[in-house]
């Protein structure tokens, strides 16, 4: 049984409200990786302290850069339990975990945060990673190379 939506409604928020598109089926996980040429940057969003005063804080400020994914979007761990199982699908060789965030590039794993590497570290080096890797898989260069 996943957590009640009243609960966890204002943790959606804080990333929706950036634009980032809500999965909440294994439908929409598959249509968003089928549909998008270039990149998606897929987070696992959870209710942990670790994703409130770093995860989405980190992924707030990465997204003010230049150089961003074509499609950010996000499930929830322990509410959209399918769709968060789909994605995690995605992150093939990677256990799951949440919070934790994936970079595709046409389907296919090009980076992989995951919590114990957000644990650890504060928004503004969460950021800073992020901005590394969309500066690496998201730019022109990079589409095009």
């Amino acid at each position: 049984m996943g957590y009640p939506e009243f609960m966890i409604a204002p943790m959606r928020e804080e990333l929706t409200r950036l634009g980032v598109r809500e999965l909440r089926t294994p439908a929409d996980v598959d249509s968003i990786v089928r549909d998008t040429d270039g990149t998606v940057m897929v987070v696992v969003n959870s209710v942990c302290g670790c994703a409130a005063g770093k995860a989405r804080p980190g992924v707030a400020l990465a997204l003010q850069h230049s150089t961003t994914p074509d499609v950010v979007a996000t499930v929830f761990a322990g509410a959209d339990t399918e769709a968060t199982e789909q994605a995690r699908a995605l992150f093939a060789g990677y256990p799951p975990s949440s919070p934790a965030i994936g970079l595709l590039r046409k389907g296919q794993l090009v980076y992989m945060m995951e919590r114990h590497q957000i644990e650890g570290q504060e928004a503004p080096a969460i950021a800073r990673q992020l901005i590394d890797a969309f500066d690496e898989h998201c730019s022109k260069a990079a589409v095009d190379g």
